[in-house]
Parts: structure tokens; sequence; C-alpha cells
């Protein structure tokens, strides 16, 4: 209730500036202790005094990371809140039913099928192998998970749920295949992102990431009424004119397509869809107008605050950024089903 108590513009201005010196401050995180008063340096004094490699660290490598974090967390969460307002619980995320790991495999085939193609190539791995078979792979994942849990009666989520864990499972086993034939270099590939890492930051998957995210986040805010007429059923959604089948199949192939995205830039980094849309209902309610933006600055601000966690728990070591997510999101996903356990049983 605490943005509902405040103008809405005053709330978000201050998890602008909260998101802003997070990201700065992660900046100064890392193995490499560089201060706070050398990074502002090295990102706003071209011809700065500080040593090269520190130039370097700072611009070239926790930049762009900081930078893609932000981004993907704010993918992910628009992805989440959208999938929860189409199927109206907020049990629905892209992971938990299955989405993440089905874009997931489709990346792995990429990697896998076209690894030969990477060294020379690099660009076409970045902006069309992997993108286009994770989304793939997304998009037959979330097709096939809607087509199982709509009935006649509208969307059941225990089926939703119980088929995320098949299409999860099977999906696992067909990473664990191709971990099994895969040489050395598919082998390296393969492990910046199997647990979520964004480690390999680059300026050209920091563009995809972007343009993605300006592009979702355009077509779903001008849905976001009809995400509202949503959450009072399909049936009533209908009488007010919206078309709903049509609404969405475009909402789920563009969360699948979103979804596709961050996996091939970053791996699976699950629960953000889940934890942060329900964390955004908590704090202003389920006006989707209010909820997309919101979820997107939370969304970015809790991935960054992860990512820094990930690089100082274990350091100089670094704990995958999609174990931290699990650690936070778990917990919050089995105290959201003790509160839906007498809706879905």
């Amino acid at each position: 209730m605490l943005l509902r108590s405040v103008p809405l513009k005053t709330s978000m201005l201050g998890l602008g500036a909260t998101l802003v010196f997070v990201a700065l401050f992660s900046i100064t995180v890392g193995p490499m202790n560089i201060s706070l008063a050398d990074s502002a340096a090295s990102l706003l004094q071209p011809n700065n005094d500080l040593a090269p490699h520190i130039n370097l660290v700072i611009q070239e490598i926790r930049l762009p990371r900081t930078i893609l974090c932000m981004l993907i967390g704010a993918i992910l969460a628009l992805c989440g809140a959208v999938m929860q307002g189409l199927f109206r619980n907020p049990l629905a995320e892209p992971g938990i039913i299955g989405v993440s790991a089905g874009a997931a495999l489709g990346a792995a085939l990429a990697i896998v099928l076209f690894s030969e193609l990477s060294l020379q190539y690099p660009a076409f791995m970045n902006f069309a192998a992997v993108p286009v078979f994770a989304f793939l792979g997304g998009a037959l994942t979330t097709l096939l998970v809607y087509k199982l849990g709509t009935g006649k009666f509208g969307t059941s989520v225990t089926i939703m749920l119980l088929a995320g864990v098949a299409i999860s499972a099977l999906s696992g086993a067909g990473i664990g295949f191709l971990n099994f034939i895969a040489d050395d270099q598919m082998l390296r590939d393969l492990s910046l992102w199997s647990m979520g890492s964004l480690a390999g930051a680059k300026w050209s998957g920091i563009l995809l990431a972007a343009v993605t995210l300006v592009g979702l986040f355009v077509v779903f805010y001008r849905q976001a009424m009809s995400l509202n007429a949503l959450l009072l059923g399909e049936s009533e959604a209908q009488h007010l004119g919206i078309p709903v089948q049509k609404l969405k199949r475009k909402l789920i192939l563009l969360t699948a397509a979103g979804v596709g995205i961050t996996v091939s830039l970053s791996g699976m980094i699950g629960f953000i869809g889940l934890v942060i849309p329900h964390l955004g209902r908590m704090l202003a309610g389920p006006d989707h107008r209010v909820l997309l933006p919101l979820s997107a600055v939370l969304g970015a601000l809790l991935l960054t605050a992860a990512d820094m966690f990930s690089r100082v728990v274990l350091a100089p070591a670094e704990l995958p950024v999609g174990i931290v997510t699990a650690i936070i999101g778990a917990p919050f996903f089995l105290y959201l089903l003790f509160q839906q356990k007498g809706r879905i049983l």
C-alpha cells in the first residue's frame, strides 16, 4: 500500500533514483576493489588519470554487465506481470510453467548445432541462431502449456504447473544429453548460461535486450486496460468488446519472445517474473497501467542487487545469479502456493 499513499510520480522517481544508485554501486563491486569515485571518473571523464586496467574493467566488463542486468530484470518482470494477468493467477511465471526451460533447450540446440560458426560469425549467434531457437522453444512450450491448461471452464493453474514440471524435466534431459555430446567449446558456451550468468555481457547483447524491452513495454502498456478487464474474467472481458483469444495469442507469443531472448543472453534466471509482479500488486494494486512500469523498475532493481550479491558472497569466485534468484524466489513461491492451496485443490 506504499505507492497508494504516495503520488505515483514521486514513488517512481524514488525507485528510479534507487536503481541508479544501486547500478553505480554495482559497478564498484567485484574481485578488484575500485572506489565509487574512480568508477564515476571512469564513466564521466573520457580523459582521466586512472590506470588503463581500471578503465578497462569499468567500461568493458562491469558497465555492460550492469546495464544488461537491469534490462534482463525488467524484461523478466514485465513478462511475468503479463502472464499473471493473462492467467489471472499469481502463480503463473515463465520459469515455473516451463517456458524458460523450453527456451533454454532451444538455445542449447542452437549452441550445439551452430558451434562451428560461433567463432567466425559471432553476430550470427547473438542476433539470429540462439535468440530464434530460444524463442521457438519458449513459444512452443507456452502454447503447449496454454492448450493443456485451458478448457471450456477456463484456465487450470494446477494443470499448468504439472505441465510445467513435465516440460522442465524433458528440457533438462535434453540439455543434459546435449552437454554429454558437446565438445569443449560447446561446453564453455553452455556453461555461460546453464545456471544463469551475466558474466558474458556484450554491447551487442545489450542492444538486443534494449530493443526487446522497449518493444515489449510499448505493446504491453497499450494492452494494460485489456489486461485489467481480463481480471474480471474472460466472459466479462468479451462482453466489454475485447478479443480475448486474439489478445492471449498475441501476448503469449510476445512473452515467449521476451523470455527466449533473455535466456539466450543470460541463461535461466528464474523467479523474477514471479516475485516482482506480486510485490508490485502488494505495493500499488492490480492496475496494469501502474503495475507494468513498476514491475520493470523493480525487476531491474532486484536482479542488479542479486548480481552484486553473487559477485561478493564467494569472492573472488562468482556464484551464478540464477542460484541467487532461486534462493529468493523458491520460498516466496512456496508462500504463494500455501496461500493458493485452497483455490487450486
